[in-house]
């Protein structure tokens, strides 16, 4: 049996070191609806690190993690903290055995001002897409 994961690690910026603190307790109330909504427990672990500055919180997965709860975080984050610009993260799909098409990853780009995505991508997809571009020229479409 094969066990399948996704890892990420990543830093937000929110400005000062009392929105961190902050975020924190937005973590926990964060976490908290999602477990009433039955959304996996393990979406991503929060923390304030000495080497990533006072004002930066460290974003990661543990074994595994949700990429979609993230970017939901860091949404309430922008709009709680008025953060502006953008920002983004990039994870990797993972599997204990070889399986076709187990292994990926993808990107995410947020404006920060406005909780709009930018721009995605997903390494799965973009294969697929291109796969069958590709075909569909050898077909003669």
């Amino acid at each position: 049996m094969a066990d399948f994961f996704t890892h990420f690690s990543c830093v937000l910026d929110v400005g000062t070191p009392d929105n961190a603190a902050r975020a924190l307790k937005l973590y926990q109330a964060f976490m908290e609806d999602a477990a009433h909504e039955e959304v996996p427990p393990d979406g991503f672990l929060l923390s304030i690190e000495p080497e990533h500055g006072a004002t930066r919180l460290w974003i990661r997965d543990d074994v595994t993690g949700d990429p979609q709860q993230v970017i939901l975080f860091v949404q309430r984050c922008a709009e709680t903290f008025g953060l502006t610009g953008r920002w983004g993260f990039q994870w990797a799909n993972s599997c204990s055995r070889p399986r076709v098409n187990a292994f990926g990853g993808g990107a995410h780009v947020l404006d920060l001002e406005t909780g709009e995505t930018i721009a995605w991508t997903d390494t799965n997809g973009w294969l697929a897409r291109t796969l069958a571009t590709s075909r569909a020229k050898r077909r003669g479409r």
